[in-house]
């Protein structure tokens, strides 16, 4: 019989064989994902191929991120899966230039360029990938199918972070809990996916020519390539979708495998059985978390103690108070009376739709309470905090710490330490003679959290309940770290190699979550210093193992009332019993009234100033509106009410900017181009007055914004790279487009010694050496030929500065005199410090506005470029409005006595 070529990829989610001729010709193939459980799903898939072909002789090569144990464990040859796709690329569609593939934690970009190849892959960030997908679909409660059925009918794309899932959530969750369209919202996760590949992957280096998509996520979701083929502007011609893409990495492997030995198929099933009986030992165990029946008896014994009080909400008469809690990811609803007791909870998940589970939670509770009980007073807390105090007309929106606070408190009063898990953040609050002193939060990292576990729940085939369950009594808890969510799955598939059960995995995730807190957010290095009365709450410590796990690691006992889960919603009815005054009545909406109650949303761009904020406006049915996605009160329809407020960001992006350029008749000398990036949100005043002074017509690139970096972010060389130097990509490529040939950017090492105060004068290192970085990686200003000047100067000593100018300008060929040249350095430095002269006086003069107003100021400190609202967010507006005025550390410090 006729020799089978076989071809085994085992990747980081899915296990992938395909079967050939010596013709190269595809006789069988099978995609199946592996939910961690590798071994069998390799011999699955063996067997099953083996009963296509019993009896025959095969030659078979492995690839993949899993494919080196499989390969030892098989004793078969392994091929990198760079090369194995390469093989099938110059086999299949050679024309290809650039082939970009994902995976399920993987994501690569590999470059044909002749007789070489070079490759870019993903390193510590998954979040270009399958992985990175799969997770953000749970948010919107469906599959990566379901994101792709989605985004069909999109309209808007909102900017979503990718580098890390907790960024990508803390985008994604405010969008539905503002009511953002999920269409929209799926369509904005793929061009995450995208901008992550592109800005991560390629660093720089141009996606151009014939383009090929591989991998699982880009040939099952069509959405996804066609976000990847708007961004990279392909048309049809230049774009390469071949027929199954997501096979070409063991198609290659296959191919490869023609010229290797010869084994019976037979013999390769009696391995793969003898593998399934195998047990290795590379990760590391933990003690159980039990010792055995009595220990966890004692435990729930111990932890049944603390148990809130209920009342009957059917027969009960007199005033209620409501709390609510719009989470992140659940809606949690409380209803006590006036001994505190509790007559109604709810606590589910959002769903992406936190509005209207919130009307339909309170429906249910007005159905079930007594007509002479009467809801005194309503608060809401937590993410969707404002959106539901708008909506429902909610007395109180309170900062859901304090919310926590006062529940914690309830249960144990003087508690000085309480941590927080819930699904997606983690907070610990210090608490000392009654005060909260600290708050610690969760930021680049949602490994520690409710979600986590979830997710890994899922991706075993198991509720999170029954998950928790099995990790109870494991014997041999997993040692899986504390790192990234997408990442540990490699440590999972590692145990489960070595023959770890769910329960195992389970534990050792509890281990985990309390891991990463103890490391990540609380930082401590002695349990002392948490205090005496610890409380643990969150939906995330109804998990017993994970309570369990939190007492082992830090050797305390703690409070975990029967309620973690909606203590904030607790402390929120709380609040509203604290703060009732006897005769005033709610403004909540009442049984009629929610009843009428319906909403419809709808989104617009704002055109009131130059941000041009996508609004996304929510109409409720009585007339009122409520808008997010402003950065201002313009945006959401209402007067500024703090518009005379002084704002000095404002004011000092006036002054360094408001410049007006010669006329093009009177620029005698040609038009020059200057970026608005780092170093000249300080120096633009000296170079605009130089360059003017000289006979140049100064272009200044516009204030920054979205577009801007998505102009510029194909040549960004590093992922990790600060936002505002990716920003200044955006803002060359921009002067080029507008046909300017001779662009400015000065390198400049460092600045003016502030008052001999200072340590150092140097400048950052990125903004230091940047322009290099844009002469090198921004392939237009070849292509155009533009003459990108960008000298190291030195902005301390005007004399220098004057003569390195001089010397820099002859060397790139101008023929401008010394003197001409002197004498506009000297102008240029006359109003370098005329306007910092100005904005101390402009300090000193809001400072004199305070204390004749008695009014409160703040003095936001940042680097120059912070004035750049695409930068600040914002920021000042919000303080503005708060009634506070805005300082720069730079209008005052010259009033410093020390």
């Amino acid at each position: 019989m006729e020799t089978i070529h076989i071809g085994l990829d085992v990747g980081s989610t899915t296990v992938k064989i395909v079967a050939i001729n010596k013709e190269r010709e595809l006789l069988y193939s099978r995609y199946e994902r592996h939910y961690s459980d590798i071994r069998d799903t390799v011999l699955k898939l063996i067997k099953d191929t083996y009963k296509q072909f019993k009896g025959v002789s095969i030659t078979i090569m492995v690839t993949g991120s899993g494919g080196l144990s499989v390969s030892k464990w098989l004793d078969i040859p392994f091929i990198q899966e760079v090369v194995s796709c390469a093989k099938t690329i110059e086999k299949i569609i050679p024309k290809t230039d650039v082939a970009i593939e994902l995976g399920g934690e993987d994501a690569k970009i590999t470059y044909f360029e002749g007789s070489s190849i070079d490759q870019r892959m993903n390193g510590i960030c998954a979040g270009g990938t399958g992985a990175f997908i799969d997770q953000m679909a749970t948010l919107l409660e469906t599959d990566a199918k379901g994101l792709n059925e989605l985004a069909k009918s999109h309209k808007v794309i909102y900017p979503i972070a990718s580098r890390c899932g907790v960024f990508a959530k803390t985008d994604i969750q405010p969008l539905i809990n503002d009511g953002a369209e999920e269409a929209d919202i799926a369509a904005s996760i793929f061009q995450a996916v995208v901008n992550q590949t592109i800005s991560g992957l390629a660093c720089g280096k141009p996606i151009k020519g014939n383009v090929a998509f591989l991998g699982g996520p880009l040939y099952f979701l069509p959405e996804l390539r066609n976000r990847f083929i708007e961004t990279l502007k392909l048309t049809d011609e230049h774009s390469i979708i071949p027929e199954n893409s997501q096979l070409f990495v063991a198609f290659g492997a296959a191919i490869e495998s023609i010229n290797k030995k010869e084994i019976l198929f037979v013999d390769l099933i009696e391995k793969a059985q003898a593998l399934k009986n195998s047990f290795l030992n590379e990760i590391g165990r933990l003690e159980p978390l039990f010792v055995n029946e009595e220990d966890l008896y004692k435990f729930k014994e111990r932890h049944g103690r603390d148990i809130a009080k209920r009342g009957d909400i059917s027969s009960y008469e007199g005033n209620c108070y409501l709390g609510i809690d719009a989470g992140s990811t659940t809606i949690k609803i409380v209803l006590i009376n006036e001994a505190g007791e509790i007559l109604h909870e709810k606590y589910g998940n959002n769903h992406g739709k936190p509005l209207a589970l919130v009307v339909n939670a309170i429906k249910e509770m007005y159905g079930k309470m007594s007509k002479k009980a009467v809801i005194a007073k309503a608060t809401v807390t937590g993410y969707g905090e404002a959106l539901i105090k708008e909506a429902l007309k909610v007395d109180i929106g309170e900062i859901e710490t304090i919310a926590h606070y006062k529940a914690a408190e309830y249960f144990l009063p003087g508690a000085d330490f309480i941590l927080d898990i819930g699904g997606q953040d983690m907070k610990c609050l210090r608490i000392k003679n009654g005060v909260i002193e600290d708050i610690l939060l969760n930021e680049a990292c949602s490994s520690g959290c409710g979600s986590f576990i979830e997710t890994f729940a899922s991706s075993l085939s198991y509720g999170v309940e029954k998950f928790a369950d099995m990790a109870l009594m494991s014997k041999f808890p997993v040692d899986l770290g504390s790192r990234c969510t997408v990442f540990m799955n490699s440590r999972v598939k590692q145990a489960q190699k070595e023959g770890a059960s769910v329960g195992d995995i389970s534990a050792g995730l509890s281990y985990s979550v309390i891991k990463n807190a103890i490391q990540k957010v609380i930082k401590i290095r002695d349990p002392k210093e948490m205090g005496e009365k610890i409380i643990a709450q969150g939906g995330t410590f109804n998990n017993d193992a994970v309570l369990r796990a939190f007492e082992i690691l830090t050797g305390r006992e703690v409070v975990r009332p029967d309620i973690a889960g909606l203590m904030g919603a607790f402390g929120a009815a709380l609040i509203s019993k604290q703060r009732f005054v006897q005769g005033e009545s709610t403004s909540l909406l009442g049984r009629e009234e929610l009843d009428a109650f319906k909403f419809e949303k709808e989104l617009s761009r704002c055109k009131l100033c130059g941000n041009h904020c996508l609004l996304t406006s929510i109409k409720f049915s009585d007339g009122r509106h409520f808008i997010s996605g402003n950065r201002c009160e313009r945006g959401a329809g209402k007067e500024i009410i703090n518009k005379d407020i002084p704002n000095m960001y404002k004011y000092k992006m006036k002054k360094i900017f408001d410049y007006k350029p010669l006329a093009k008749k009177d620029a005698k000398r040609g038009v020059v181009g200057i970026p608005r990036v780092l170093n000249l949100y300080e120096n633009y005043p000296y170079w605009h007055t130089f360059f003017t002074e000289l006979g140049f017509r100064v272009e200044l690139s516009p204030k920054s914004n979205n577009k801007i970096y998505q102009e510029g972010i194909e040549t960004i060389p590093s992922e990790s790279v600060c936002y505002p130097a990716k920003l200044v990509h955006g803002h060359v490529i921009n002067l080029i487009n507008k046909g300017i040939m001779f662009i400015f950017y000065p390198c400049i090492p460092y600045e003016v010694k502030e008052r001999n105060l200072s340590d150092n004068k140097y400048n950052c290192p990125i903004v230091t050496s940047y322009p290099e970085t844009i002469k090198n990686n921004v392939d237009l200003i070849k292509e155009k030929k533009v003459k990108f000047m960008n000298p190291f100067l030195p902005m301390d000593e005007e004399q220098r500065l004057a003569k390195r100018l001089n010397e820099e300008f002859c060397e790139y060929g101008f023929d401008i005199p010394y003197e001409e040249v002197m004498g506009a350095a000297k102008k240029a430095w006359e109003e370098k410090l005329r306007v910092k002269k100005d904005i101390a006086r402009k300090g000193e003069e809001i400072l004199k506005y305070l204390e004749d107003t008695d009014q409160r100021g703040i003095v936001l400190a940042g680097r120059p470029y912070h004035v750049d609202e695409e930068i600040n967010h914002g920021l000042t507006n919000i303080i503005t409005n708060l009634g506070m005025a805005v300082l720069t550390e730079d209008s005052i410090c010259h009033l410093s006595k020390s």
